[in-house]
This record gives structure tokens, sequence and C-alpha cells, in this order.
């Protein structure tokens, strides 16, 4: 069986979000790193596998179910 990766656009329907908003996640650099670059830039494609990506999601600061930035 192949292994199987997310693109952005399988990241944001994975995550509930929009394209967009994944793209800038990406783009500022916080998403995780890629678990597979195909190609080279500028037109290289990023794959993350669903555990690397609810792994991320878990946690991330600041969102229902993660832990809180702020420490009080």
């Amino acid at each position: 069986m192949s292994a199987r990766y997310l693109s952005l656009h399988g990241v944001s329907q994975h995550l509930g979000l929009a394209y967009t908003t994944v793209r800038s996640y990406l783009r500022d650099k916080r998403l995780p790193e890629p678990d597979v670059i195909i190609g080279e830039a500028p037109a290289e494609t990023f794959g993350w596998s669903i555990q690397t990506i609810d792994a991320w999601q878990a946690n991330r600061p600041g969102k229902p179910g993660r832990p809180s930035k702020n420490k009080e």
C-alpha cells in the first residue's frame, strides 16, 4: 500500500480551515515541516501525514482543547 499525504488543500479540508488560512500558515512557517517534498522550488509540492497534522493541531496554543498561551 502506498503512503498517503495531505496537500495544502487536503490539510484545509481535514482541519475545516480555509485554504488561504492554511497557505498563510505555510508562508509564515506555522505549519509543521512537511513529511514529503515533491519537485524543486519554486513549484515544489508539500505533503503531510494525517498523524503529523493531527499532532500539530492538538498542540497548537490558543484554541479550544489546546494549551493556552497565557499561564495565569
